[in-house]
Order: structure tokens, then C-alpha cells, then sequence
């Protein structure tokens, strides 16, 4: 695990603006830089980069956050990741806490299988390129192929030679060692010790994880041998597991961000060759039938799947199956097919970018009209087989979690096969009532057996906001003053009332100086006010206890210790006064005031507003209780209400004082 002085220096280190600048054209403006949104398409820019507050903000998509949010973001890197790659940047030695010697063997031999792969591609690269085999057999074969000289650097694609042995040799000659070059599934042992190339004379395709590190390889024999397999993919091994993995996936995951799609088809060949002609948002199952979990991969970068599929009828049945998989994790599916005799590869080649963009747009069908058109070619007017179809197709609906789109699929579906709802309502709720019932099987069996089946996870409930909640902008204020001004110290003025020498009670003004923060502190304590807003609860309480423990309020410091959805909100409220410079308002002679002038007023009318807003909601509950309430209580309720609206009267006189003081 990464030592927390390593992380703290690399924030104090990294500048979001040179880190965001090798990614996004920063111009500057002001005292900050703006540019294009790298999230979506847009052609005036809401991307702004605070360098004093070392924080970034995209108004085009509300993403924002430090510069390691930005890496999470942008390189889909993990937490440690993206530490790592900051600290490689700026020469950060990285300091790592003690471990067990036993995971320390583990990180090591899991560090050594990455270091052997990495050497695989780069000697099998070099091989395709510097050698005359594979100059004569594997970059003569991806030149037929129409790949470039910067499509075949882009991917790594290399060649491993015909020799029995010749990468193994040469591996352990560089010092890598047998057994790992044995578990990456680089090398095969015979018994009598004899070691051999796995991939011997086959063109290599590196395949790569979300972040970049190479994991194994798929490799495609070149000779007619009809013993030996066409493609051979590397083994499972602690850094590879095929179901999990994505070819293309580390090139194609801006795009699929970008354009909030991702096109799926089934080969190498395939990706590289949509890459190389304009469309970068694709990825290949990497040889094996579509899994669960490289959905869930697809689906941390879109909501979204194109299923491109050969124009190969044969082979489409069985691939359609995948469809219901997408549909259960919740993602919205198209597929498109290609004209007979061609794949995604070959029709790239025919065709120029333009025309590939019309042809994916206008052929992409939603997969309810293609498993209708595809199963009803094959039931070819037979009751039974239709029967049967309608049936199949019910039970892809009832894979999709969401119940609004069950309802749109229910209605097409009644309408392509000419059949009323209701038969198809009944159809899926005896399907998902069977479904219930085997899971309630499983669940009683594994209980049966001691073993838990599942546990039900209570998820945190969402505040939905209405147009104008007046609430959430109170409480956002309140953040926002914490945010912005929570170490400043100001004098606040109270209106207090003390007898006078005959005994009458006079208003007199009080000036005290207080740091902002434990100004709002006294006041929600005084009043016994706790913001309604969870998410703006535990800011709260997060500041609260940060200003208490620090002098002075520190950015980067501070959002390295809170939740991705916590510092997104931060960064949205800190960023939010910049917002006005995408609109360049002092150029045209209009100046924005700051709320830096009167922090006092800011602060104070803010409270107050708030506790104005809370009575208001009090004597509203107390009046609509009114008449349900017995007739003996309803003067005590009647006192109450006189009570707080006499604290009304005192609360909008205040803030009337208040704003006569700042004048």
C-alpha cells in the first residue's frame, strides 16, 4: 500500500494545470484556463482549470475534482494508479507501508508476471519490424491486411519467430526467470525439462487492461496446419483472465467516454481496422462468448453497446445470446449487421469514414427489431415456431432490470409480432415469476447447506430536488461559505436586548469577531439545526472537524480525504463563481460582484434565511394539523403558531438591520 507522505507530496507536487495540459489545449483566462470539454463534443469550452485552487471543472458534463479525479476520469485509472502515475511524472520515489512477507511475495511475483509480458511485446514488436522473417512473414501479413506503420506501432503487433525456442532463449539470456515466463503462458516445460515457444511462428496481438499494462497475448498462425489452432490466446494466470478482459479497450475507452457508445464486435482484425478508419470506440470480447464482467467493464465508460455482427447468418443465433447478458446489467443494446461476405474488418477497408458512420448510424436496429427480423425468418410462418419466438424475445425483456423500459419493449414487441400486450404481460410475469421461484429454491437449498446465497444491500437514497428547492440552495450556501471562507475571521453583529436604567428593554448592537466557520458552527448549534440534505450533512461535518485539526483550508488536501461523490459536489460548489468567465461578462463592461466583499452580511442573512425557511415549514405542519386536532388543543396549537410567526417578524427585521449595517 502506498505510504500517505507519498500521496501527500504527490498533491503537493503535481500542478492539475501541467497534468490536464498533456491531455486537453488549455488557453489561459484570467487567473485560470479554460479549454474543450475531453467528455463530450462541444465547440465553445466549459472545461475550466483553477490553478490557485489546484481543482478542475467540466460544466458540459458536471464531472470535476483534483488532479488525480482528473486521471480517475479521463485514463479511467484506479486510485493507486493514478498516484503512481503522478509520482513517475514528477521523479516521486514511492514509499510503500509494511506488508505481510507473504503478500510481499505475492506483489512481487504478480510484479514480475507484468514485467515478462511487457518484455514479450516489446521483443516480438521489435521481431516484426528489425528481422527478416518477420519482416518477410509477419508485417508482409499485416500490410494484406491494409494496417499502417502507426497502426501497427499504435497496437504493439509483433511476431514471434518459427524457432522452437528463440523468445524463451532470448528472455532468459535479458535475466527473466523460467517459472514466470511458465505462468504468463509464454513458455511451455515438457517433462524431460525441454522448454518450447507457446506462440512459435505466429503474428502477435498484445492485449492490454484498461490502464495500459500489458496481461497476454492472442496469436494467429499463418500456415495451413489444420492440427494447430488458428488463434491461440494466453492461458488464465494471476494477471490474465480472459472473461474479464477487453481487447482494444485501453485505445478505445476516451472514445467510448467521449461518444457515450461503445461498438462490440468479435476479432483483432476488426478493432484495429475500425480504429484505423475513424471509429475508436470499439473493443473485442478477446476470443471467448460475451461475459458478464466485460460488460461491467464497458459499462464504467457507457450505458451504451453497438453489437456488430458478421453478415455470417450462421453464426448469428448463437451470438445474439450475449444481447440478454447486456440487457441484465441494466445497458441499452443496438446491433448492426454487415452485407453478406463481410465483417467489420473488410468493410472498413471498402469503405471511407464518412460512409462507415452513415452505414453503423442508419443500420444500428434497436435489439427488439432484430431478434424479431432474425427469429422471424426462421419460424417462416409456422404458428408453433412463432409461438416459440414470441416467447424468446419475452425473455430478453425480462432481463432489463428497469420497469419503464420493459413497458416501451412490451408495446413494440405487441406490435412487430401482431399480438395484444396483455398476452405478452402474462407471458413475462409467469417468466419472472419461474425465475423467482428458482432463486427461492437456490436460496432455501444454500440455506440448507450453511452457505449464504446473497446478501440484500440497502442502497443510500437519492434527494430528488424539485425546480426550486429552496432548502438545497440554503444548505449549498452554507457549504459554500465553509468552501470558500470557513478560516477568514469577520465581525458579525447581534442585536441583543438589555434593560435600561428604568427598567425597559432596549435593542443594542453587539460586535463580536469570529472565524466563519465557527460563526455557522454556534448558529445551527444554537438553533439545533441539522442540514436535511445527507450529502450536505456529512460536507458539513467533514469541514467542521478539518477546521478544527487545520489553520488554514487546503484544497488538495482536503478533497484527497473524501468519497468521489462528495468531492464531486466540492468541486461543483468551488467552481462555481467560475462559471461566469465562460461568458466573458468583463469584456463587455459587466462586472460580476464577489461575495468576498461582505462576508458578514453573506454569512449572517444566510443563517438567518434559513431558520426563516425552517419556522415557515413549522407553522405550514402546525396549520395543516390544525383541524385534525381535538377542539381542546387547539388554542395551545393557536399559541404556538402566534409564537413562531412573532419569530418571523424578529427574523426579517434582523436581516433589514443587518443589510443597514453593510450599506
Amino acid at each position: 500500500m502506498i505510504t500517505r507522505e507519498t500521496i501527500d507530496k504527490v498533491f503537493e507536487t503535481a500542478r492539475v494545470e501541467e497534468v490536464i495540459g498533456d491531455f486537453v489545449q488549455l488557453k489561459r483566462s484570467g487567473s485560470n484556463y479554460k479549454g474543450l470539454s475531453p467528455f463530450s463534443d462541444e465547440r465553445s469550452p466549459s472545461f475550466m482549470v483553477s490553478p490557485v485552487k489546484q481543482i478542475w471543472k467540466d460544466f458540459s458534463s458536471g464531472k470535476g475534482g483534483s488532479v488525480v479525479t482528473f486521471l480517475m476520469e479521463h485514463e479511467h485509472f484506479t486510485y493507486p494508479e493514478a498516484i503512481r502515475f503522478l509520482a513517475n511524472k514528477y521523479n516521486i520515489e514511492i514509499e510503500e507501508t509494511e506488508v505481510s512477507q507473504e503478500d510481499k511475495i505475492e506483489a512481487n511475483e504478480k510484479e514480475s508476471l507484468y514485467l515478462v509480458s511487457e518484455f514479450a511485446k516489446t521483443y516480438f514488436h521489435e521481431t516484426l519490424l528489425n528481422t527478416e522473417e518477420g519482416k518477410a512473414i509477419g508485417l508482409s501479413y499485416f500490410k494484406e491486411r491494409g494496417f499502417t506503420n502507426e497502426t501497427i506501432a499504435k497496437f504493439g503487433l509483433g511476431y514471434s519467430p518459427e524457432s522452437w525456442d528463440a523468445f524463451t532463449k532470448e528472455a532468459l539470456t535479458k535475466g527473466y526467470q523460467l517459472e514466470f515466463l511458465e505462468k504468463v503462458g509464454l513458455t511451455i516445460t515438457k517433462e524431460d525439462g525441454k522448454h518450447f515457444d507457446r506462440f512459435k511462428g505466429r503474428v502477435m496481438f498484445p492485449i492490454q487492461s484498461l490502464s495500459g499494462r500489458n496481461l497476454g497475448f492472442g496469436g494467429r498462425i499463418l500456415t495451413n496446419d489444420k492440427k494447430a489452432a488458428k488463434y491461440l490466446n494466453s492461458p488464465e494466470s494471476d494477471i490474465y483472465h480472459k472473461s474479464k478482459v477487453l481487447y482494444g479497450i485501453f485505445h478505445a475507452k476516451q472514445a467510448i467516454a467521449k461518444q457515450n457508445n461503445c461498438y462490440l464486435v468479435e476479432g483483432y482484425t476488426d478493432v484495429i481496422q475500425l480504429h484505423q478508419a475513424g471509429i475508436e470506440n470499439v473493443v473485442a470480447s478477446s476470443g471467448t462468448a460475451l461475459t458478464p464482467d466485460q460488460i461491467r467493464l464497458i459499462n464504467r465508460l457507457t450505458k451504451n453497446i453497438t453489437v456488430l455482427f458478421d453478415g455470417d447468418a450462421a453464426g448469428l443465433r448463437a451470438s445474439v445470446r450475449g444481447i440478454d447478458l447486456i440487457l441484465e446489467e441494466g445497458m441499452n443494446v443496438k446491433v448492426c449487421t454487415f452485407p453478406d461476405g463481410d465483417d467489420p474488418d473488410s468493410f472498413a477497408r471498402k469503405n471511407s469514414y464518412e460512409d462507415l458512420v452513415h452505414y453503423l448510424e442508419n443500420n444500428a436496429k434497436d435489439f427488439i427489431q432484430f431478434k424479431a427480423s432474425l427469429l422471424m425468418n426462421e419460424a417462416n410462418n409456422d404458428p408453433i415456431k412463432k409461438a416459440e419466438l414470441i416467447r424468446d424475445m419475452v425473455v430478453s425483456i425480462s432481463k432489463i432490470p428497469d420497469r419503464i423500459k420493459r413497458e416501451i419493449y412490451i408495446q413494440e414487441t405487441a406490435r412487430i409480432m401482431d399480438i395484444s400486450e396483455q398476452v405478452i404481460r402474462d407471458t413475462l410475469a409467469q417468466i419472472m415469476q419461474k425465475d423467482i421461484s428458482e432463486a427461492g429454491k437456490k436460496l432455501k437449498n444454500s440455506e440448507t447447506s450453511g452457505q449464504t446465497a446473497f446478501e440484500v444491500v440497502k442502497n443510500e437514497p437519492k434527494v430528488i430536488q424539485d425546480k426550486v428547492d429552496i432548502i438545497y440552495d440554503l444548505e449549498r450556501k452554507i457549504i459554500e461559505m465553509l468552501l470558500l471562507y470557513g478560516s477568514h475571521e469577520a465581525d458579525f453583529d447581534d442585536f441583543i436586548l438589555k434593560a435600561n436604567e428604568e427598567g425597559e428593554m432596549l435593542e443594542e448592537k453587539e460586535t463580536n469577531t469570529f472565524k466563519v466557520f465557527q460563526r455557522i458552527y454556534l448558529s445551527l448549534q444554537e438553533d439545533e439545526v441539522e442540514l436535511a440534505n445527507p450529502m450536505f450533512q456529512g460536507i458539513y461535518t467533514d469541514l467542521i472537524n478539518y477546521y478544527n485539526q487545520n489553520e488554514e483550508f487546503n484544497v488538495e488536501h482536503y478533497l484527497m480525504q473524501l468519497s468521489p461523490e462528495h468531492s464531486q459536489m466540492v468541486t461543483d460548489i468551488l467552481m462555481s463563481e467560475e462559471r461566469e468567465l465562460l461568458h466573458n461578462w468583463e469584456t463587455k463592461h459587466i462586472y460580476v460582484k464577489t461575495k468576498t466583499q461582505n462576508v458578514s452580511q453573506y454569512v449572517s442573512e444566510t443563517i438567518i434565511s434559513l431558520r426563516e425557511y425552517l419556522i415557515n415549514k413549522l407553522i405550514l405542519d402546525l396549520m395543516n394539523n390544525f383541524s385534525k386536532e381535538e377542539e381542546s388543543d387547539s388554542g395551545e396549537i393557536m399559541a404556538t403558531i402566534n409564537d413562531y410567526n412573532k419569530l418571523k417578524v424578529s427574523l426579517t427585521n434582523k436581516i433589514g438591520r443587518i443589510r443597514s449595517t453593510y450599506i
